[in-house]
């Protein structure tokens, strides 16, 4: 047999530090997202949120908090590339991190409407929004305004996991909470409450940063994200308090 034909550019990127296949007709496991990708119109409204030529966003499968949304970048030769390597992209990575801005204040308008009611810092927006009290006059002579209220954006997770289940690129946006029926083993905590999910704000990675070969985050003790508490191996009990978390979290 004569020699293969050396691999183009954008077929090196796709296969960069990795060892995942293409995309099959049957959307094995591993590929399930690619099933957005490739055709986000052919799912209802109440699992995806938006796409457009670029990226998908749609509402996680088995959702780890009260709100938790993936977003998939399309079109692109890095949206199969492991995030370390793709977002060393620098024009890949602001186009990412700007779409992820976007669905973050989304999610923030979400998490607002459905814990907005139990918010300390929401009460007096609650009440102009019931009629119980008026909302002030704008100091330019405008219109009224709704009073700011909590900052829900800051209650939200934004990252991709070290090592990624599934091939398709993709990142999270999902409230602190925790608080799910989808979180039923430690590894579901620990993939977002240690250095294994890394801020999209990080990217891109240091050569030496550990968490290009993370080792030891989802073996080890279990720490409520809110107080610190170490509850070590004990995931039934750390889910019992962190029920009791919440209650008091969405009181803020």
């Amino acid at each position: 047999m004569g020699p293969q034909p050396k691999a183009t550019t954008g077929q090196q990127a796709a296969t960069l530090a990795s060892t995942r296949g293409p995309l099959t007709g049957g959307f094995r496991a591993r590929d399930g997202l690619g099933a957005y990708t490739a055709d986000p119109a052919s799912f209802p409204a109440g699992r995806v949120i938006y796409h457009d030529a670029a990226f998908v966003a749609i509402h996680d499968l088995y959702p780890k908090a009260t709100v938790h949304a993936l977003l998939l970048p399309r079109a692109s030769p890095r949206a199969r590339m492991h995030p370390v390597d793709a977002f060393a992209d620098p024009g890949f990575l602001a186009a990412v991190r700007a779409e992820a801005a976007k669905l973050r204040r989304l999610a923030a308008k979400e998490l607002q409407r459905r814990l907005g009611r139990f918010s300390a810092q929401d009460r007096l927006r609650e009440a102009v929004l019931d009629g119980d009290v008026e909302a002030e006059d704008d100091s330019d002579g405008g219109a009224p305004r709704l009073p700011a209220g909590r900052d829900w954006e800051r209650e939200l997770l934004v990252g991709v996991h070290a090592h990624p289940s599934m091939n398709d690129l993709h990142v999270h946006v999902l409230s602190r909470d925790m608080v799910s029926e989808s979180v039923r083993h430690r590894k579901h905590y620990q993939s977002f409450n240690t250095p294994f999910l890394i801020d999209l704000a990080d990217f891109p990675l240091a050569a030496d940063d550990p968490r290009r070969h993370p080792a030891g985050y989802l073996g080890g003790d279990m720490r409520c994200w809110r107080c610190g508490r170490n509850f070590g191996n004990q995931f039934k009990k750390l889910k019992e308090h962190l029920a009791l978390e919440f209650e008091e979290w969405k009181k803020e």
